[in-house]
């Protein structure tokens, strides 16, 4: 029962992180204009993402326009893309893997070694899904805070922490903890598995012992 419900939750960990990092890949809230003057009236607000900028006036008017060429952009962003694409891509994967994986169970349980291929794939697969999106969103997040406290940014420049970064974090951490549940489940059906042999072995070789001294009585 105990295992039921850590691949429950761990597959509702993975759908949800799954979920958020295609959230925080196609929001353009990463790096939101910073207000730091007296200036009380604020009129636009500033929006930097991955694909697009975004200008909000008085949060009523919404302008967004993708980056118009792909070669100019820096070569941090470019490379922020790339991992975000991919962590899509394989967030998709492990979540496929692990409802396969929780079907697998409940139809074999007999099989531990036949589950653990499963399980083992879709907790990696979390895994190294949780550390393709924390690279760029922290990355993000450290030179947002160094820009902001530098004086030689000028203060136009300088950005605050947007909400595709929270959501980022929030989603590393529920695929990190999906893999990591994944991951247990799979130490404990292979133990289970290779403790069930030796077993078997045991009461194998007891019986041939039993046998032979019969054997040798008669």
């Amino acid at each position: 029962m105990a295992c039921c419900v850590l691949q429950i939750t761990g597959l509702i960990f993975g759908g949800v992180g799954m979920v958020g990092t295609l959230a925080a890949t196609v929001m353009p809230q990463w790096r939101v204009s910073a207000y730091i003057d007296g200036n009380i009236v604020v009129f636009e607000t500033i929006w930097e993402g991955l694909w697009m900028d975004c200008i909000s006036q008085l949060g009523i008017r919404l302008q967004c326009k993708f980056y118009d060429s792909v070669l100019a952009l820096p070569p941090p962003l470019e490379a922020f893309r790339a991992l975000m694409c991919i962590a899509v891509v394989l967030s998709i994967i492990s979540f496929l893997m692990a409802i396969v994986g929780v079907k697998y169970t409940h139809r074999t349980k007999e099989d531990a070694q036949g589950i653990s291929i499963f399980i083992l794939a879709a907790g990696v697969a979390f895994l190294l899904t949780g550390i393709l999106v924390l690279i760029p969103v922290s990355w993000t997040g450290g030179s947002i805070i160094h820009d902001f406290y530098d004086p030689k940014v000028p203060v136009p420049l300088k950005r605050e922490l947007g909400a595709a970064l929270y959501v980022g974090w929030v989603s590393t951490a529920l695929l990190i903890a999906a893999g990591a549940m994944y991951c247990s489940f799979w130490c404990w059906a292979d133990t289970s598995s290779k403790s069930r042999k030796c077993y078997y072995v045991g009461i194998m070789f007891e019986h041939s012992q039993k046998k032979n001294l019969t054997i040798l009585q008669e």
